[in-house]
């Protein structure tokens, strides 16, 4: 008799979408796996970044050292991607760090020689390619908390989640989006400025 308790409440658990609910909430989390994987993959190339810019600038320390500490900042964020207020705290320090980036890339064009340096494009090839990827971790990363939210708030499936403790998870909110899309431009796909000459000097009368 128990046995057949169990297969009958087995059924009705599948039919009202508990299944389902796991396999969303797997790949929530498969999804926030890669967007930390990227946001890692940046992170490893500043420091190689900001050292090959400080050979041709080591001057404009002030802004290599908001990178420094926005990376540092960055590093420092135990982020919980269920808890709001920590992704925003996360998404937060993820924007800061774009921005200083975005400085460093104005300050670059005014080295040509280091927009000619070879480790510099290998870099900033695989930090382009990197900011790529961000983006595309993101906006699948997006979708897919956007799916889990409909599907738990949809009867029955929303009674299921009730019993089972699953809840709504928090998203990158416009702000957010609005850093992402004001990440750092790293093209560098032009032939370096040339610094222009003086005009000859004119014969005396």
């Amino acid at each position: 008799m128990r046995l057949i308790l169990l297969m009958v409440l087995a059924a009705l658990l599948s039919g009202c979408g508990y299944n389902q609910i796991q396999q969303k909430d797997e790949a929530v989390k498969a999804g926030w796996s890669e967007v930390l994987n990227q946001y890692k993959r940046r992170a490893d190339l500043i420091p190689n970044l900001v050292s090959t810019v400080k050979g041709y600038a080591a001057h404009e320390q002030q802004v290599l050292t908001q990178v420094t500490e926005a990376r540092a900042k960055v590093g420092q964020i135990n982020v919980n991607a269920d808890d709001a207020a920590s992704l925003q705290q996360f998404q937060q320090a993820q924007g800061e760090l774009s921005g200083a980036l975005s400085r460093l890339m104005a300050v670059v064009e005014s080295y040509p020689n280091l927009k000619a340096d070879q480790a510099f494009l290998n870099l900033q090839t695989q930090l382009e390619g990197t900011e790529n990827r961000i983006t595309v971790a993101r906006g699948r990363y997006i979708q897919l908390v956007q799916d889990y939210n409909t599907y738990i708030r949809s009867f029955p499936q929303n009674l299921v989640a009730m019993m089972f403790g699953y809840k709504q998870k928090p998203n990158f909110t416009v702000e957010n989006e609005r850093a992402i899309q004001e990440a750092p431009a790293v093209d560098f796909g032009q032939a370096p400025a040339t610094p222009q000459q003086p005009p000859p000097p004119q014969p005396a009368n």
